[in-house]
């Protein structure tokens, strides 16, 4: 771990911390449209390309926890799993379950979807301990 890793604040505004799944920080977007997580390695790479190959496919491995979570748990029939990092310099994956009644389909969801805002509903914490527990088995 590199001891000046921190979270970019962007991510951490925009997003509930979950935990750590394997080689990664799991992050749950704030909006609720469907279900967003982010999993952001603790390195200074800034593309998924650059990451050592052990470290590359630790964090596609998480990815492929997360997808058979969103498929065989929330019932989501596709995934999209991406690394942009054009607006967030710092690495993350973004893993997103997606149907066909979600309101950005069949489009991407990048730049489609805010956070909620103070006021509107997001998710309960309730819901964010449910999902942290079925994730992560805490």
């Amino acid at each position: 771990m590199d001891a000046y890793w921190e979270l970019h604040p962007t991510l951490a505004g925009d997003c509930h911390y979950l935990g750590k799944l394997s080689a990664a920080h799991l992050l749950l977007h704030r909006n609720t449209a469907l279900h967003w997580f982010l999993l952001v390695p603790e390195t200074r790479v800034l593309d998924l390309t650059d990451l050592p190959a052990s470290e590359r496919a630790a964090l596609l491995d998480g990815a492929a926890v997360l997808g058979s979570f969103l498929k065989n748990k929330l019932r989501y029939p596709r995934v999209n799993v991406g690394a942009l990092g054009l607006v967030v310099p710092q690495l993350h994956l973004h893993v997103i379950g997606r149907r066909e009644d979600d309101p950005c389909w069949p489009a991407p969801v990048w730049g489609r979807l805010s956070a909620p805002v103070d006021g509107e509903a997001g998710y309960d914490p309730l819901a964010i301990e449910q999902l942290r527990a079925a994730i992560l088995g805490r």
